[in-house]
C-alpha cells in the first residue's frame, strides 16, 4: 500500500513511529506537510499537488494535523477523500471533535458522562453560569485550547468572575466547568482503535497542578479500566466517527465523565507507559479496514 501522513514535522516521534511501522509491515510511505499542498478543486478530476509534484496513487492517508491548521488541515484531508483515498480518521469527524462545545453537546445527546458544564457569551451571565456549574472551585477552558494551555482553575467564586471577566474581554471563546475534586488532579487517557480500547494509562499532574498533561510535566502510569471506563470511551470515539481517538476520562462520583475526545493523540506517552506497539496496531488496521472511496462524508461537507 502507498500511505501518505498528514504531519507538519517528519521529526515528530508519533510521525517517526508510524513511518516506521508502515515501513515494517512492506509498506510505502510519505510525510506531507498539508501547509505545503495546494488544491485542484474541480468536479471531474480534484487532484492536490505538493512542492511541484501531483500527489496521487495513494490508498490511505493518516491525519496528524495540528489544533492550530485546523481548518487548512482538514481542507487538504477532504481533498484526499475527494480523490477516493481511505482516511484512518475522516475530515469531518476531526472538524466535530476539534469543536470542544460542539463535540459535548454532542455526547450529552447521546448519554455519555459530561462534568457540568457551561457556556456563556455575555458578561451579564457569568454570576448565573458559576452557579450552574456548582460554584468555586471550576475549571475554565478556552476553546481553542490544547494540551492543558488555556485551562484555569478558579478556586474562589472571586477569582472566577475575574478570569472569566478577562477572557471575556479578549473576546476569547470560554466555557466554564465544574472541577471534579475526587479525580485529585489525573484522569484516564484511553487509546481507542476501530471498537476497542487497545491501551490505556492514568496521568497524573505534578505536584501543585492540576492539570495532568505530559506536556504540563505530568507522569503516566498503566492502568487498568472498568467495563463502564471502557464502554464510555469506545462510544465517545464512535460519536465522533473517529476510527482512532484519545478519549480523556475522570473517574467522578456519579461514573466516568469525558473530558476531551482527541483525534490526534500522541503515541510517545501511552507506547511508553503500556509498552505496546499502538503504531503497529493502526498500521493494521489501516490494512484491514482502506478500501477505495469507503469514506462515509465523501462529498459532505
Amino acid at each position: 500500500m502507498k500511505i501518505g501522513i498528514l504531519s507538519r514535522n517528519a521529526k515528530l516521534f508519533s510521525t517517526k513511529r508510524l513511518v516506521e511501522s508502515a515501513k515494517n509491515a512492506g509498506h510505502e510511505v510519505k510525510v506531507i506537510d498539508a501547509l505545503h499542498c495546494y488544491m485542484n478543486i474541480t468536479s471531474h478530476r480534484p487532484m492536490i499537488h505538493y512542492k511541484g509534484e501531483t500527489l496521487e496513487g495513494f490508498d490511505a492517508v493518516i491525519p496528524r494535523i495540528g489544533a492550530s491548521i485546523t481548518f487548512y488541515g482538514t481542507a487538504v484531508l477532504r481533498q484526499f477523500e475527494m480523490m477516493g483515498v481511505y482516511p484512518l480518521n475522516e475530515s469531518v469527524a476531526i472538524t466535530r471533535s476539534r469543536d470542544k462545545l460542539r463535540s459535548l453537546q454532542l455526547l450529552s445527546r447521546k448519554g455519555i458522562g459530561l462534568p457540568v458544564t457551561g457556556f456563556a457569551h455575555s458578561p451579564d451571565n457569568i454570576q448565573d453560569v458559576i452557579e450552574i456549574v456548582g460554584g468555586a472551585p471550576l475549571v475554565i477552558k478556552l476553546l481553542e485550547g490544547t494540551q492543558g494551555i488555556g485551562v484555569v482553575l478558579a478556586e474562589t467564586k472571586k477569582a472566577a468572575e475575574s478570569v472569566i471577566e478577562a477572557f471575556m474581554g479578549l473576546k476569547a471563546n470560554i466555557m466554564i466547568q465544574e472541577f471534579v475534586k475526587e479525580a485529585g488532579g489525573a484522569d484516564i487517557r484511553c487509546f481507542v482503535i476501530g471498537d476497542k480500547v487497545i491501551a490505556a494509562m492514568m496521568r497524573t499532574a505534578k505536584e501543585g497542578e492540576f492539570r495532568s498533561n505530559l506536556h504540563r510535566g505530568g507522569t503516566a502510569e498503566l492502568i487498568k479500566l472498568t467495563p463502564e471506563e471502557r464502554s464510555t470511551a469506545v462510544r465517545a470515539a464512535n460519536i465522533m466517527g473517529l476510527n482512532v481517538a484519545g478519549v480523556d476520562i475522570l473517574r467522578s462520583n456519579h461514573g466516568p465523565v469525558v473530558m476531551e475526545v482527541n483525534s490526534s493523540p500522541g503515541l510517545h506517552g501511552i507506547e511508553d507507559a503500556t509498552g505496546k506497539d499502538i503504531a503497529g496496531l493502526i498500521i493494521k488496521f489501516i490494512e484491514k479496514n482502506a478500501k477505495p472511496n469507503k469514506t462515509g462524508t465523501r462529498g459532505k461537507g
